[in-house]
């Protein structure tokens, strides 16, 4: 538990390549201590020139330095006298024929030397080291990062026990070989002490030699002879559905036939009895025995729902005098009381 490896060793030879670039047998220690030193001479422009990397390329007794760094104009000078002086005390330095170049790192936030050093600039200047590690992961994924991770450990907030905080945004996979990771550290130094910081960036993954994006889980549909087959995309298949059933709904037109044009001279009749026979499954001729009729089970006829007769309204209001003409003038009299 615990043990991690350098994210750059680990690709070394496969997806990242060597900061000094040359192979030497016999003097392969003076050369390794000039590396040394050519670095050790930059660490005062390290911060004001915001200096990242430096690499080192030799060939016999020639070297060139190639400094990547976010402020060129510190190291160039005006009309290029710092970088003469520069390749002056190089050639003190080493004794041979040295080639200065600047590189120029466009967007500093992608960086992990850099973003690391702008936390430790900000640690020294007492901002919180949580407000800090916040506004840093922002920017670095403002600025197109995949991926950035973040930790610092030492006597964070002037504590009197150093412990290590880290914050993540992002996915960085330092499994992943193909995947683009820039590791940086840098050292606050502080009144209660030195504040180690460690950055991770995930870039991306790096490409083909021919320029296509590795897609991860994806092989190629060559390595398994699948070259003929296209991947049918999500809105064809989507549509699939409501085709067939248009297809179905044409195919589905029958004319209408009347029942009585149908010829029911070629269908035999076949009485109830037979019927029976067949299901039970026997055959009379054969046994001559005498086989017994089955009912035929019937549903039980369903009857219909009587209807209750509403009872008749007695309607309250006062009967008409009917007033009878032909008959006797007592009758009506009668009537009217």
């Amino acid at each position: 538990m615990g043990q991690k490896i350098h994210p750059v060793g680990l690709r070394l030879g496969i997806t990242r390549t060597w900061d000094s670039r040359w192979f030497e047998k016999k003097h392969y220690i003076d050369w390794l201590h000039e590396d040394v030193k050519i670095r050790q001479f930059f660490n005062k422009w390290m911060r004001s020139a915001a200096i990242s990397k430096i690499e080192i390329e030799r060939r016999a007794n020639q070297a060139r330095v190639i400094v990547n760094t976010a402020k060129p104009g510190i190291i160039i000078g005006k009309r290029g006298v710092g970088i003469e002086e520069i390749r002056k005390n190089l050639e003190k330095l080493t004794g041979k024929n040295v080639q200065v170049n600047v590189m120029e790192i466009k967007h500093p936030e992608l960086d992990a030397r850099l973003v690391g050093q702008n936390i430790v600039d900000q640690l020294e200047k007492r901002i919180a080291f949580r407000r800090a590690l916040k506004q840093t992961l922002m920017r670095s994924m403002r600025a197109g990062a995949k991926g950035v991770k973040i930790q610092v450990s030492g006597r964070l907030g002037g504590s009197e026990m150093s412990r290590r905080e880290w914050d993540r945004d992002g996915r960085v996979p330092l499994h992943t070989l193909r995947a683009n990771i820039d590791y940086g550290k840098a050292e606050a130094r502080t009144t209660f002490g030195r504040i180690g910081v460690q950055c991770w960036l995930y870039l991306g993954d790096f490409v083909t030699a021919t320029g296509e994006p590795i897609a991860p889980g994806k092989d190629r549909a060559e390595d398994r002879g699948l070259e003929d087959r296209v991947p049918v995309p999500a809105a064809r298949i989507a549509e699939a559905p409501a085709e067939e059933a248009i297809v179905i709904t044409e195919a589905a037109d029958i004319p209408d036939i009347d029942v009585e044009d149908v010829a029911t001279d070629d269908v035999p009749e076949i009485d109830e009895d037979e019927e029976v026979i067949a299901a039970a499954g026997v055959d009379p001729a054969a046994g001559g025995e005498k086989v017994e009729k089955l009912t035929p089970k019937r549903a039980p006829a369903r009857r219909k729902p009587v209807a209750t007769k509403k009872p008749a309204s007695v309607s309250r209001a006062p009967k008409k005098v009917v007033k009878k003409t032909d008959g006797p003038a007592d009758v009506v009299e009668e009537e009217e009381e």
